[in-house]
């Protein structure tokens, strides 16, 4: 498994302190994130999930606990938005150049704008998508927000 992708080179780039850690990715899962908290043995609120929508037809990336459900209302409301989707599997991966399973808010071939849950800054470190299926970057949360310019915002 490489170590290094593009999400891992703007973490570097950004100056954000991050730990990397691998795991057995089930592409079966039921829910990925879930799996991936459970193979990295960390509570699911600390594991976050990157998902990428659509509000108004525009691409935006939210990223919230692996264990919680984004609300489309508030999502669309966090971008001043009447209705958010989410986004179609191949969209998502033509837009961010990861597969699904490993899309990461770093790194991204066309950056959009992102919401993180606010929950997630309740943890002194949280993970994240580093680019690949199988591995995730340890990280501030508020290390996270700032290196995005991500806003913070009640989205589950």
């Amino acid at each position: 498994m490489a170590k290094t992708t593009p999400a891992t080179l703007a973490l570097k780039k950004a100056g954000v302190a991050f730990d990397l850690h691998a795991y057995d990715y089930d592409p079966d899962a039921p829910r990925v994130g879930l799996q991936a908290a459970e193979a990295l043995g960390a509570d699911p609120a600390r594991v976050l999930k990157t998902l990428m929508a659509e509000v108004d037809g525009k691409p935006v990336c939210a990223v919230l606990a692996s264990d919680q459900e984004v609300a489309m209302k508030r999502l669309a409301a966090v971008f001043g938005g009447k209705s958010a989707a989410m986004m179609k599997p191949a969209d998502a991966e033509r837009i961010t150049g990861f597969k699904v399973g490993g899309v990461s808010p770093f790194g991204q071939k066309k950056r959009c704008p992102t919401v993180v849950d606010e929950a997630a800054l309740a943890h002194a470190r949280v993970f994240v998508n580093a680019g690949q299926r199988g591995l995730q970057a340890e990280l501030a949360p508020a290390d996270l927000v700032a290196a995005l310019g991500a806003k913070v915002a009640a989205i589950t």
